[in-house]
């Protein structure tokens, strides 16, 4: 009882002071710092919940994108590989998973004609947009000819693999026409798997296709992505002859890179043969190629190779991320800034590039520049000189 009034009697002393008992060792606590401490602890509930209330929903969590796209130019995380290491995918490669009705449409046709599309082989990030709609209405697919199985095996493609892959389906070129004509596109691209155990390389069936597309719809824009058959110049011809728009082919990565990253049978110099010789054979196609940046190359040989490209009188140039498509397939060694893409899309115009397409979301068959191409060509086919051929559409500027 005495302990307690001498408690009682120091609590009374400083007035706004009393004693918590804290069991064995109590203390005294100042009572305005208590009451501050509870208005803190209350001002900090109330700065979680407005937190909770403004921050990301379940569509944020299930799309991946968690961040600020104000602050990417913050990210702090680290953009080139030690060795060892794997680089964590910094925010501007997030994208939101595909879905919608014209999404499920597209996918659901594919499965019913056995068609087969680059998006999904690839397993590229801008499957949603394309399919679904995206930013330009049009729903966009890439339809992958001859099959699913390439007869090459380069490091960075997730595409299946077999010296022996099942023979073509004469049905092929039909259905994917039919298909097109049916989801009511207005630009196609059509690529393909390497197919070096045919003699042709695959071009009689390309061709077939574009000759099926152009028969259903001659306003149709159709761009072909095609294998370099080996340097068969022949093959090219057959492909470029064939009433195509634009004539695509990937030279992938840098000279210095190509054997690291591509199969040995393909490489820089029979790339850039193969995209000249379109040229040649038919100048009014529009000609076009792709680089992946983050390999590990470096800012001289990118321009380098980009001077090298246009030399070769290439028309269009998309730069894009390089992403790792599975564990069994080349590291990423960089991500490259958003910020850096743009320097690089401002060297493509100083260079002379016709369009230049570059970001870290860029793919060879992009739909920003398929919209860009068409109204290009559309355009260009308006204005036909007094001979009746087409015009030049690089000619115009």
């Amino acid at each position: 009882r005495i302990e307690r009034w001498k408690m009682a009697a120091v609590a009374s002393w400083w007035g706004t002071c009393w004693v918590r008992g804290l069991g064995p060792g109590a203390s005294l606590v100042c009572g305005n710092s208590l009451r501050c401490q509870y208005r803190t602890s209350s001002t900090l509930l109330s700065e979680k919940k407005e937190s909770i209330h403004n921050g990301p929903d379940l569509q944020d969590f299930i799309s991946g994108d968690l961040s600020d796209r104000n602050k990417w130019a913050e990210y702090k995380g680290i953009l080139k590989r030690q060795k060892g290491e794997r680089l964590r995918l910094p925010p501007w490669l997030k994208t939101e998973i595909p879905v919608g009705k014209n999404y499920n449409k597209l996918k659901n046709t594919l499965r019913d004609l056995n068609l087969h599309t680059v998006c999904e082989e690839a397993r590229c990030p801008n499957i949603g947009e394309c399919w679904g709609g995206g930013e330009y209405a049009t729903a966009t697919a890439t339809i992958m000819l001859m099959g699913d199985t390439c007869t090459r095996g380069c490091r960075f493609c997730s595409v299946k693999t077999s010296k022996n892959p099942s023979s073509l389906d004469p049905m092929e070129p039909y259905n994917t026409s039919k298909a097109i004509f049916d989801w009511g596109l207005d630009y196609v691209v059509l690529t393909s798997v390497d197919r070096d155990d045919i003699c042709d390389g695959g071009a009689e069936h390309f061709a077939k296709t574009v000759s099926l597309l152009k028969e259903r719809n001659p306003k149709i824009v159709v761009e072909c992505l095609t294998p370099d058959f080996q340097g068969n110049m022949k093959a090219i011809e057959i492909v470029a002859q064939s009433g195509l728009d634009v004539y695509a082919h990937n030279v992938e990565t840098v000279p210095e890179l190509q054997r690291h990253v591509r199969d040995p049978r393909a490489n820089f110099e029979q790339s850039l043969r193969v995209l000249k010789h379109a040229k040649n054979v038919q100048p009014s196609v529009i000609s076009k190629t792709s680089l992946m940046l983050g390999l590990g190359e470096t800012d001289d040989q990118v321009y380098s190779t980009m001077t090298a490209i246009r030399e070769a009188d290439v028309d269009c140039l998309t730069l894009g991320q390089y992403m790792q498509p599975t564990k069994r397939h080349l590291k990423v060694e960089e991500y490259v800034t958003p910020e850096k893409f743009k320097y690089w899309e401002k060297i493509g115009n100083e260079l002379g590039f016709l369009y230049t397409a570059s970001g870290p979301l860029v793919r060879s068959s992009y739909k920003a520049g398929e919209f860009f191409l068409k109204n290009l060509i559309t355009k260009s086919k308006n204005k036909l000189p007094e001979n009746g051929n087409p015009a030049d559409p690089c000619s115009s500027g």
